[in-house]
């Protein structure tokens, strides 16, 4: 598609671009790097890779058999 266009219209886009980018929102990282610890450890009691999930609610645990490799 890029290389259609002129650099003109390149340019213009990227401007256009631009302008989008600077009107966004923004927050601190620090306040951001909070938001998310906060987020992870509110969920971490439920979490089954860090608890690990109980021997009854686990479908690949029981007497399905395993893989052996002769």
């Amino acid at each position: 598609m890029a290389r259609d266009m002129t650099d003109k219209e390149i340019l213009k886009m990227e401007l256009d671009q631009l302008k989008k980018e600077v009107s966004t929102p923004r927050t601190p990282v620090g306040a951001n790097c909070q938001e998310t610890i906060s987020f992870v450890e509110g969920l971490a009691a439920d979490d089954p890779l860090i608890k690990g999930v109980p021997d009854d609610k686990n479908p690949y645990k029981g007497d399905k058999g395993g893989c052996i490799i002769t």
